[in-house]
């Protein structure tokens, strides 16, 4: 089999393979609230995650065009003559995006997997061609993107808490615990939902992106197989569900009661999915645990576990380096094999 199909097909495997452990990894981000607060049995609420995830992910392609043509230029990748650099550093990046996913799932840690794998592609990049591969221009917005997003759904789940502070100024929030568990349920599907229009589409991307590199595909247009068996792999992924990452975001970070759970559900999803209508990738692992920290200091500074939180912080601040690191010494290690 000619070298670049057999590269390009792994990159396929592998993409998937990231998508689902993507699925499982962060399908806790997206229901950890309802299931914290028995709006959801964990069970009912993975499988409706699955589901959500699936058309969330089927629906958009927005992002999964930035992130062919925004990190590295795709046709500067491109196989000529029999050159498989690009489909080597594509397969790097994908085999250091999974491992770094696997061990803070293994953790329990709520790492982005947006931060590990755009990380991931720089290094593997810059290992093989230098710091003059990226595509500044897109690179520096997505960084921006990645950077201001849980900003912004900090803010979000302060004002959405604060919000709901005062239109149920005159009821006691916390007796109405009922009603609050039945809106989760919306909340969560939509949050399920704005996690498949965004996350999924980068193992979308990156498929495009091999199959650019590797000449077998011409534009940024991402091919309906890729759409549909990316957002096949999440929904599947999304079923095995990511019950340690629950227990971190929906437990540790704050005790999250109904009414919480609704305002940082409602924050997160408006900031995913209005990243993903402009087309940028966002991490759904910081904006949601951020939106909780947010709501969280709108009810009491004080019943934030701000101990985890720092430790959420210090892992999204290490990611990418750490991810950009591993990528480029895997490349190192593939090019000595192909």
């Amino acid at each position: 089999m000619d070298t670049i199909l057999l590269i390009t097909i792994l990159v396929v495997i592998f993409a998937l393979v990231f998508d689902f452990i993507n699925g499982f990894h962060d399908t806790a981000n997206a229901i950890a609230t309802s299931v914290s607060t028995r709006a959801l049995k964990p069970r009912t609420a993975v499988y409706m995650a699955a589901v959500m995830n699936f058309v969330g992910a089927i629906t958009f392609v927005g992002v999964a065009k930035a992130l062919t043509k925004d990190i590295v230029d795709p046709f500067s990748l491109n196989a000529f003559d029999g050159d498989i650099t690009g489909s080597v550093v594509i397969l790097a990046a994908l085999l250091s995006a999974i491992t770094w996913n696997l061990l803070t799932w293994y953790f329990g840690i709520p790492s982005s997997s947006s931060h590990t794998l755009i990380g991931s592609v720089a290094g593997a990049a810059i290992a093989a061609a230098g710091f003059d591969i990226l595509n500044y221009a897109g690179f520096i917005k997505i960084l921006q993107a990645l950077i201001f997003s849980p900003l912004l759904a900090f803010a979000a789940g302060f004002l959405m808490m604060t919000l709901l502070k005062i239109i149920f100024k005159d009821m006691n929030l916390y007796r109405t615990n009922k009603g609050f568990r039945t809106m989760q349920i919306g909340t969560a599907a939509l949050q399920s939902f704005t996690h498949g229009t965004n996350d999924a589409q980068k193992a979308m991307g990156i498929i495009t992106l091999a199959l650019i590199a590797g000449g077998l595909h011409q534009g940024d247009d991402i091919p309906f197989w890729v759409r549909f068996a990316a957002a096949t792999a999440m929904g599947l992924g999304t079923s095995v569900g990511g019950y340690k990452i629950i227990k971190t975001v929906g437990g540790k970070i704050m005790k999250i009661r109904p009414v919480n759970g609704v305002a940082a559900d409602l924050a997160s999803a408006s900031i995913i999915f209005g990243a993903t209508l402009i087309h940028l990738p966002v991490s759904t692992t910081h904006v949601i645990s951020s939106s909780i920290m947010g709501v969280g200091t709108a009810h009491r500074v004080k019943g934030v576990k701000w101990g985890m939180a720092r430790k959420i912080v210090t892992t999204w601040v290490i990611t990418m380096p750490i991810s950009a690191v591993m990528a480029a010494l895997i490349y190192y290690i593939l090019s000595l094999f192909f």
